[in-house]
């Protein structure tokens, strides 16, 4: 990752960190299968997620240990309210050790001083995870949990439709273009929309980052003239009419159904929404590589993916990470979490289990995940998160949707341009530093 994203010196400071004053959130019971340290007491290690399949880890764990043992909890995904309870539990002093963080949230609950920092403990184990799921667990220089899962970028696209109508597969962003006009001329749009964090991939997979540091300070830059590019590009789709519903809506699972909408660019977990979304159209989908920029390339995105993060108040970080890494690498709890959550490891172990090595019915047999997992290490590692996220995604979100309608002169790039004017509003509103 270039050094201009995030500085190691100087971090602590531009996050206004506050990381003292902890307390308890782990506790020694007595047992007598005794602990590490022979002093007959085992280490509880409580555990937040709201993805599924983390019981059965847990359970797996606790058979597996005698010294730790998992205390787990299933709460509200972290913008549906579990990220309030976190935060909550923090402010209480009786946060768990562990709790699900996705990576773009991570940055703000480091400048909030809620997350620990585990470097010590986990630079070693740094070569057993995919380099993004790595990056989405550090901050400056400092680790702060275990990677869970990553969500690198492929295209989903209905191959019964393409072949009907001879559309060859794109391999380039000029090429997916040209098939949307193909598709257009037979009543089909190319694909649905793509509003916040689902629209951050193509800049990620363009190297055009949406949060720098530079001079000591915050730089929002999701209208920078890299990004602008990719703006274009979108904007030439709306324009050309060859963009369709409105993504999650009805009329965009309909569409999926039905063959109206020929695509998807998304998250490798894609392929579970998919399947609940267009369950009728069975056999008829295919996945393929991300379009690139320049014949070639091998650069893809990457949106979505969580780590386990150790919350401030831990009294032990050691065991904590000792938990979070078997959690994500041990290859039965890997595979309960691919069985009851349908996550993408971001564990290379994980991207080994037998799970993933089958033909899949719902896409005619295709081997799926060897297109993700060549997709995992073409992530470009020219991306960071910061400050303030969730209010430049949901900005973003209001003004790509004013695009896509064309509502009152609204584009692609004001969009951006309003998500990085509120971004920066707020970070000073907070105190933090950011460049004019």
């Amino acid at each position: 990752m270039k050094s201009s994203i995030i500085k190691a010196a100087g971090v602590a400071s531009i996050l206004t960190l506050t990381v003292g004053g902890l307390t308890a959130c782990s506790s020694d019971s007595t047992s007598g299968s005794g602990s590490a340290e022979g002093d007959g007491k085992v280490k509880e290690v409580e555990v937040w997620t709201w993805a599924a399949g983390y019981d059965e880890a847990a359970k797996a764990f606790n058979a597996s240990h005698d010294d730790i043992q998992i205390k787990y909890t299933q709460i509200e995904p972290g913008n549906k309210g579990g990220y309030d309870k976190v935060r909550n539990s923090i402010t209480a002093g009786n946060a768990p050790c562990l709790a699900q963080v996705g990576y773009e949230t991570l940055p703000s609950f480091v400048a909030e001083g809620n997350v620990v920092d585990v470097t010590e403990f986990a630079s070693a184990d740094k070569g057993l995870y995919a380099p993004a799921g790595w990056a989405g667990v550090t901050v400056g220089d400092k680790v702060y949990g275990a990677p869970q899962d990553q969500g690198p970028m492929v295209l989903f696209y209905n191959k019964t439709v393409f072949e009907a109508n001879g559309v060859a597969v794109p391999t380039t962003w000029d090429a997916y273009q040209a098939a949307g006009e193909q598709l257009k001329a037979v009543g089909v749009k190319l694909t649905g929309t793509y509003e916040d964090y689902d629209y951050s991939g193509f800049a990620w997979q363009a190297g055009a980052p949406w949060y720098e540091i530079k001079d000591g300070a915050w730089s929002i830059t999701p209208d920078s003239p890299e990004n602008l590019d990719v703006a274009d590009y979108w904007q030439g789709l709306i324009d050309a009419d060859l963009i369709g519903a409105g993504i999650w809506s009805d009329e965009w699972s309909a569409g999926l159904g039905d063959g109206s909408i020929a695509t998807i660019v998304g998250a490798a977990w894609f392929s579970g929404i998919l399947k609940d979304s267009a369950a009728a159209s069975a056999g008829d989908w295919a996945v393929a590589e991300l379009p690139q920029w320049e014949a070639g390339d091998a650069k893809t995105g990457n949106v979505g993916g969580s780590l386990s993060a150790v919350l401030k108040g831990c009294d032990d970080p050691e065991a904590a990470w000792t938990v979070a890494n078997w959690l994500s690498t041990d290859p039965g709890s890997v595979d309960a979490l691919i069985e009851g959550g349908g996550v993408y490891p971001a564990s290379l172990a994980g991207l080994e289990s037998d799970l993933l090595t089958s033909g899949d019915d719902y896409f005619g047999g295709q081997v799926v995940a060897d297109v993700f997992k060549t997709a995992s290490g073409q992530v470009n590692e020219d991306w960071a998160w910061g400050p303030g996220v969730s209010t430049l995604v949901g900005t973003l979100a209001t003004g790509m949707k004013q695009a896509y309608a064309k509502e009152g002169g609204a584009t692609v790039a004001t969009a951006l341009t309003g998500a990085r004017e509120a971004t920066e509003s707020e970070l000073k509103q907070q105190g933090i530093a950011v460049n004019e």
